[in-house]
């Protein structure tokens, strides 16, 4: 393959990545917006939406809509059980205490999916061929184009509701003075029962798609390390700039992949993300689209 096409391979696979690395960030963004909250077990609610979908598909027979449905609703049930139960006594606490708490649940998500789904396949089987599409003399994966354009149609509608619905602009609101919200009427409980069903569904959608690009399994609770970057890359509070951030950690990551680690020994794709991120944080501290916190003094 010339090196321009090789380029241009790489490019539009890496983008194709992105797409999902955007969906997985946009779960994290979603409650950090509406909470001021990290929600450092994104990768395990990922995982565990991805393998809910599969087991509703293999134990119940269900196509991949209705396997997709099934596993939304057991998302959200968990997500709100998970808001109602576990964070409404915390929501006073400091943010140090709502971190560790995140981590601890991803622990127990991982410890209890490896009982709960054993001897379950860890994907829902693909309905697209497995011929790939060729491009321009590009051959691209089925599987890969319809998991990208699937994100696209949830990040443009995600998009949307942050931005042309009354529930949406009560989040932001949240987002930026939760005391200003609650003294306009806003119900707070209520938007963050929201937010951490939007997580539900966006677990399951991401984690479904990312089984189509790279097969499944455990580790796709792995995804959430790379989420860590984009968003602080794109600027924590930003849809715009994660979604951006998104497509340019898959583009760097797949041109790397293929130039560089085979004269390194393969590896270095990984970290770029950080390294990156790193350079950033030395120029724009609060992220590429993010806003510096003004305080009056």
């Amino acid at each position: 393959m010339p090196d321009l096409a090789f380029l241009a391979f790489l490019i539009a696979d890496g983008a194709l990545a992105g797409s999902i690395y955007a969906l997985v960030a946009l779960a994290f963004v979603v409650v950090y917006k509406a909470s001021r909250m990290m929600n450092f077990a994104v990768g395990e609610w990922t995982m565990l939406g991805a393998r809910t979908t599969a087991m509703a598909s293999h134990t119940l027979g269900l196509g991949l809509a209705g396997a997709i449905g099934v596993g939304s609703v057991a998302m959200v049930g968990l997500a709100l059980f998970f808001n109602r139960v576990v964070l409404r006594p915390l929501i006073s606490r400091s943010l140090l205490s709502l971190i560790m708490l995140t981590i601890g649940v991803g622990m127990v998500m991982r410890a209890a999916a490896t009982v709960v789904f054993a001897g379950i396949p860890a994907r829902v089987a693909s309905p697209f061929p497995i011929e790939p599409f060729v491009v321009a003399g590009l051959p691209v994966s089925l599987d890969k184009i319809a998991a990208a354009a699937i994100a696209a149609a949830c990040i443009a509608a995600l998009s949307w509701f942050f931005h042309g619905s009354r529930t949406g602009l009560a989040l932001r609101a949240m987002a930026s003075d939760q005391q200003v919200a609650l003294a306009v009427g806003i119900d707070l409980h209520r938007h963050f029962a929201i937010t951490w069903g939007l997580v539900g569904v966006l677990s399951v959608l991401a984690g479904t798609l990312w089984g189509f690009v790279s097969g499944g399994g455990f580790g796709i609770e792995l995804l959430g390390f790379k989420v860590f970057p984009i968003v602080i890359l794109g600027g924590l509070d930003s849809l715009p700039g994660t979604i951006i951030a998104a497509f340019a950690v898959g583009i760097l990551e797949s041109v790397l992949a293929g130039y560089l680690d085979p004269i390194v020994g393969g590896g270095f794709s990984h970290v770029a993300s950080y390294v990156m991120l790193i350079a950033t944080l030395f120029v724009r501290p609060w992220g590429l689209f993010g806003r510096p916190d003004v305080e009056r003094v």
